[in-house]
């Protein structure tokens, strides 16, 4: 049986590496949730009187560090004063030295999104014109190096020990309460726990430095461990550990206090451990809802309780397929899996595929937002890929069914052969059966001995005879134990094989194994991959962006802004632009558009308008449009007094509660 297993395992593992590797690596580094939407100065724009500040507009809220946002001259010197602040929403901005020179100023920023993943980036603006400039405006991407491959591969490991976890003990409790004795099952579970666990300590460690520096030096940094014990990433991952803790509890009860009770005891003991198990296990996959996409953009409150209901649907799934497999393959003779089990699981199984379906299909709702998404972002190509491989694996579940449906009653296929009538059970085998081949060699062995004995003297053959026998003994001993535990084996094969049913659904479990493996990696990649639905805003607003820096520096003397906004209730996210004609001193139109994020107009509440010209501390000077059709407000004789950088603040207000001030800086006069 280890002969004919190996292989199979050993099939499976490499499948296991090359997956990852190819995944992980091919990957590279992790992709943000959250995007750059809008910067102030524009990427590559030439302004002509050095900027007080650099403004940065991101696609949801970002956490900073006071290194986060840089803006470096044309010889690499830092020009930015003071810690970055959040200006309104998702609009951050941190000081300029005054009088800069003219030349090219490259920023750099790298924070963390909401959802916990790490974001970085680099452009460039100019003062004046252009110049030659020392630093490179590609800077290395945050997640990415050793640092990232490790944090991504721990990931992987944390998913994998969740699902044998939860999915073996659902297993045995559900499907096969005999299996709590097993020790192959016992190992599953608790290798489960240990991957779980490691793992979580392992991505507290590397948190530092994977969203901060990437140096594998940072990962035993202190200072490093205390800022990410304070994040809410931080606070998630010693919550999961702390649920390890009932977790080994649970373990310890299952497969020891539990195989030792008799029926009566096993059924209000299977309760309580059911209760148990499902708190412990909806935490553990809480603390992923809870810090990661789920607990940030669209509907939060719904995400996260399906994100839970999502990651059990899978773990009961796969895990119970991977225990079924080990049980079916190494369970022994005397303890098999029975069909009423394995009847059980399929029926589990069913269930969890449903749940896992409905949950999988909001979630895709949730990420993508469009039908076009699907093949125009890379989050949709993944999830296509991701798609694919559930099909595939409920494709081969089905022919597990059908196996499962045929499958005999294992005690009567596993029934050893009995002698026939009138035989003796010593009989009914031939002598070289019964005794192995090495046996009998030493026997003779030992009888040529004692022939040869009878011509030494009687002490000489005692002395002799007592260290031959004591070696003789040892080492026919070793060799006996190693010939039965072959025929041992070779027995528990041929019981196995006797039943052509059980035999196909061994397969075709493995079968399932083999591509749960692969789709478990590409799930892991699709957690770090930025969504659909933020990939494609961020294209508008970069689009929005790029359209108006080609007006404000138009020949017409017209002035266009566009500003993204979000007030963080219902219909809060879209797109407000200002129109200011001629952009001169003193009297001028101002029209006032606002879009949702797919170009379409929409009615808000209320929509103010304020001028400040910071310099001459004038203002702010506000002014509040007429309503004049869906989405477009305008106000005529907009006064302004001087030439100068303006500060355009636009205050919009999507509910009684619900408002956001975004604003950006324009040359007017």
């Amino acid at each position: 049986m280890t002969q004919t297993i190996a292989p199979r395992v050993r099939t499976l593992v490499l499948l296991f590496l090359a997956v990852i590797g190819a995944l992980l690596v091919g990957a590279g580094p992790a992709s943000a949730h959250a995007a750059l939407t809008g910067s102030d100065p524009a990427q590559g724009v030439v302004v002509d009187k050095a900027p007080t500040q650099v403004s940065l507009t991101f696609s949801e809220q970002v956490a900073m560090s006071d290194d986060a946002l840089r803006v470096l001259d044309p010889k690499g010197n830092r020009v930015d004063s003071g810690k970055p602040a959040n200006v309104s929403g998702t609009t951050y901005s941190v000081q300029l030295h005054s009088g800069l020179p003219d030349g090219t100023y490259t920023v750099t920023y790298q924070v963390v999104s909401a959802d916990s993943h790490p974001v970085s980036g680099a452009y460039t603006f100019s003062i004046g014109s252009p110049s030659q400039t020392t630093v490179s405006a590609s800077q290395p991407t945050a997640g990415g190096g050793v640092v990232g491959w490790l944090y991504g591969f721990g990931r992987y490991m944390s998913y994998a020990g969740f699902i044998l976890l939860v999915g073996g003990a659902a297993f045995v409790l559900a499907c096969w309460q005999r299996g709590s004795g097993v020790r192959a099952v016992q190992r599953l579970v608790v290798s489960g726990w240990v991957a779980l666990t490691a793992a979580t300590f392992a991505l507290l460690l590397l948190r530092g430095s994977y969203t901060g520096s990437g140096k594998v030096g940072d990962i035993f940094d202190l200072d490093l461990l205390g800022e990410v014990l304070q994040t809410k990433t931080g606070a998630a991952l010693v919550s999961r550990l702390l649920l390890l803790a009932a977790a080994a509890l649970f373990i310890a009860v299952l497969f020891g206090a539990y195989d030792k009770r008799d029926h009566e005891e096993k059924q209000d003991l299977t309760f309580g451990l059911a209760v148990g198990g499902t708190v412990v296990a909806a935490g553990l996959a809480a603390s992923w809802a809870m810090a990661e996409h789920a607990s940030t953009g669209l509907q939060p409150g719904i995400a996260m309780p399906v994100d839970v209901v999502h990651l059990l649907a899978v773990a009961t799934w796969l895990g119970g397929l991977v225990a079924l497999l080990v049980s079916l393959y190494r369970a022994p003779t005397d303890t098999p899996v029975d069909a009423s089990a394995v009847r059980r699981f399929s029926t589990v199984a069913f269930g969890s595929v449903v749940a896992l379906v409905a949950t999988g299909v909001y979630q895709s709702w949730r990420q993508l937002g469009s039908w076009s998404a699907f093949t125009d972002t890379t989050y949709g190509r993944l999830l296509l890929v991701k798609i694919g491989l559930v099909a595939l694996l409920v494709g081969i579940a089905w022919i597990s069914r059908r196996w499962t449906a045929r499958l005999s009653d294992p005690m009567a296929a596993e029934e050893p052969v009995k002698p026939h009538e009138g035989e003796s059970e010593d009989e009914s085998e031939s002598e070289e059966e019964r005794e192995p081949a090495g046996v009998r060699k030493g026997s003779a062995s030992a009888a040529g001995e004692s022939a040869s004995g009878a011509k030494t003297s009687p002490a000489e053959q005692a002395a002799s005879g007592t260290k031959a026998s004591a070696a003789g003994d040892t080492e026919r001993a070793a060799q006996l134990a190693r010939q039965r535990a072959a025929v041992d084996a070779a027995r528990q094969k041929r019981l196995r094989d006797a039943d052509p049913d059980r035999h196909g659904l061994r397969r075709s479990v493995l079968a399932e194994a083999s591509v749960a493996v692969v789709l478990l990696a590409v799930t892991t990649v699709l957690t770090q991959t930025e969504p659909g639905r933020t990939e494609q805003e961020a294209r508008a607003a970069t689009s929005s962006s790029s359209s108006s820096s080609s007006s404000d520096t138009s020949a017409s003397g017209a002035l266009t802004l566009d500003m993204p906004f979000d007030t963080g209730g219902k219909d809060g996210k879209g797109v407000v632009s200002i129109d200011l004609d001629p952009a001169r001193v003193g009297a001028n139109e101002m029209h006032v558009y606002v879009e949702r994020p797919n170009g379409r107009g929409f009615d808000v509440p209320e929509v103010k308008v304020a001028f400040t010209l910071t310099a001459k501390s004038i203002g702010p000077l506000p002014v509040v449009p007429d309503h004049i059709t869906t989405g477009h407000w305008a106000a005529s004789g907009v006064q302004i007094p001087m030439a100068g950088d303006w500060k355009i603040a636009v205050t919009v207000r999507t509910s009684d509660i619900d408002q956001v001030t975004v604003s950006k800086n324009a040359q007017i006069g």
